[in-house]
């Protein structure tokens, strides 16, 4: 019974070109900028129809294009004297590559450590007489320094995640995360001397107490690392000198998570504050804790940098306008469209009482009055969250006629440690249950209509989609998975090693040791159980959710005769090329339509 997926004639043109022009407008990164030539920078944007990397001379306001790939490209950065780029070379979106490097003023691509074979990248960390790089493969990880003018190095090897974090600004000291503990999910911290190896110092905090090095001082000599810490069942800050081996926490009266990065003269933190799906961001100096907030409107600030004058950059967006790159003070730093995208739909917060506390939910309600056809858009990760911030993909089903509802489960992050590790030992089920409560609350509420209630996600979320339909079945008229878990015994045989590891932290060991675990939570397991209409949209080269086990999801399904649709494109975990995107929302929309009627 499967489907060539069909485009819809339900929507009028107008609300067609409505949402299709939230995707086509063209959007920037918050810019990379050279800590020694702070006027070189580098940022991403899909100006092109594709995300691709950009060059920008802020003196003379030359832009130029970098690269230009099919499957486009996701990461770039620069060199601290601003002479050279760097840019991460995958095939065909399946994140497995290699570093190359180009000159900022232009030139021809070279692969940037050729001793270094191709892997997953695991952190990159590019000083003024050497580079770090970290590679991460089906036999561990491997962590490389390669000093100008000698010979690369493997200076860590281990068959457990590892990744490179931090470069002293003087190149003298490299920190590393590791999970020789046994849990990538909270890594440790070494710190090692590139001249000779040895290691400075250590830390970790304990099981279930994950350490991030996020950057060093940025003074020549500085021996400040500042460093992410939940000490306190939550995401706070503290300062590692790794010289004297000393710490100082820095306790600051904010409710949510906190990051941070230095002032450029080291005399100030800028602090990122994200709280119940919003962000705020702060100064706070160094020497007299003073604390203060920098004026931003309601939303999410995807990413801020203090510059070298002091002033603040950063991306914003709300559910309703758009992003914009600005300063914390209010003028537009850059931008590459001719006009803004259409607005979009505010969010509504709803609390509800779970199996787990209280469950923070976002709603979207459509034109008209409820109850509503209700599309449930869950969100990936698991260790992400649903937020106040602009989403094409959200106002498209909105402009579509159906009320949106987004929940941050237990395994979202922003509400604390204990409620993003609840789903340790049972994944998946345990999201449910906070999706299934939320629901009845809405429809105790008479927000949405039971006949009419769509499931959808992406990676995780798509997981969690063909999850539901088999485990709840008698809530979902139809479920839209893309790019999921399908059948996670042959997606962990599959699947790239990083998130094997993570996946035998999370289940409490491999398949061979917990078989059942995996099988209690596996899509696969209920497809028997499954009455929904549903629709899978894969990825050929994807790595995290790879196609043999979707493959082995939509065969049982057809199998059982079982109604359903697939969708394939030739990228990896999603796509880069905007038209893509538009074709698969656009198809999604259309089984959407056919199936769960606004």
């Amino acid at each position: 019974m499967t489907a060539e997926p069909t485009a819809s004639p339900a929507l009028s043109p107008e609300v067609t070109a409505r949402w299709q022009a939230r995707f086509r407008a063209p959007r920037v990164s918050l810019p990379d900028w050279a800590l020694d030539s702070p006027h070189r920078n580098v940022y991403s944007s899909d100006l092109t129809g594709v995300v691709e990397q950009y060059a920008w001379n802020r003196e003379t306001g030359e832009h130029r294009q970098i690269t230009d790939r099919p499957n486009g490209t996701l990461i770039a950065t620069l060199s601290p004297d601003g002479e050279t780029i760097w840019w991460f070379a995958d095939t065909d979106g399946d994140e497995f590559g290699v570093w190359m490097t180009q000159p900022f003023a232009g030139g021809p691509d070279r692969v940037a450590v050729g001793e270094v074979e191709p892997a997953y990248p695991a952190g990159l960390e590019v000083g003024r007489t050497l580079v770090a790089v970290g590679r991460s493969t089906d036999d561990g990880s491997e962590l490389w320094l390669a000093p100008a003018g000698g010979a690369p190095r493997v200076v860590y090897r281990h068959a457990d995640p590892a990744s490179v974090d931090a470069l002293s600004q003087d190149d003298e000291l490299l920190v590393i995360s590791h999970s020789e503990p046994g849990d990538p999910r909270y890594p440790a911290l070494r710190v090692l001397r590139t001249g000779d190896d040895s290691v400075v110092a250590e830390k970790w905090d304990g099981e279930g107490l994950g350490l991030h090095a996020l950057e060093f001082g940025p003074l020549p000599d500085d021996r400040r690392l500042l460093v992410g810490h939940e000490r306190r069942g939550r995401e706070e800050l503290l300062i590692w000198d790794v010289a004297a081996d000393t710490e100082t926490e820095i306790v600051l009266d904010l409710p949510g998570d906190v990051t941070a990065g230095f002032y450029p003269d080291g005399s100030a933190l800028l602090v990122g504050h994200d709280h119940a799906a919003r962000s705020e961001i702060y100064r706070y100096d160094l020497t007299t804790g003073a604390l203060e907030k920098l004026e931003t409107p309601p939303g999410v600030v995807r990413g801020a940098t203090a510059r070298p004058d002091g002033t603040v950059e950063l991306a914003w967006s709300s559910a309703q306008l758009p992003p914009v790159i600005r300063r914390a003070d209010g003028p537009v730093v850059l931008s590459v469209a001719d006009e803004e995208p259409p607005a979009a739909y505010p969010v509504e917060d709803r609390w509800v009482p779970g199996p787990g506390g209280d469950i923070h939910a976002l709603v979207v309600r459509p034109a008209g009055s409820p109850p509503y056809a209700t599309a449930f858009l869950v969100h990936g990760g698991p260790e992400a969250a649903d937020d106040d911030s602009y989403r094409a993909r959200r106002a498209a089903y909105v402009d579509a006629g159906y009320a949106v509802v987004h929940v941050n489960y237990r395994g979202s992050t922003g509400y604390g440690s204990a409620w993003r590790d609840a789903l340790t030992g049972r994944p998946g089920l345990t999201e449910l249950e906070d999706v299934a409560a939320v629901y009845d609350a809405l429809l105790a509420e008479g927000f949405l209509d039971r006949d009419r209630a769509l499931l959808t996600g992406g990676s995780w979320g798509g997981f969690l989609t063909l999850l539901g339909l088999g485990t709840q079945p008698e809530r979902w008229a139809a479920g839209i998975a893309e790019v999921p878990v399908a059948d996670y015994l042959a997606a962990y045989e599959d699947e790239m090693e990083g998130l094997r590891a993570y996946d035998r932290a999370l289940f409490g060991g491999s398949p061979e040791e917990v078989r059942d675990v995996y099988v209690r939570s596996s899509p696969i397991s209920y497809v028997d159980a499954v009455a929904a209409p549903v629709l899978v949209v894969a990825g050929a080269n994807d790595p995290r959710c790879p196609i043999r086990q979707i493959d082995n999801y939509l065969g049982r399904l057809e199998e059982l005769g079982k109604e359903h649709e697939v969708y394939r494109f030739d990228a990896g975990h999603g796509s880069l090329v905007i038209e893509e995107t538009i074709r698969q929302v656009e198809v999604a929309l259309a089984f959407a339509l056919r199936h769960v009627r606004p």
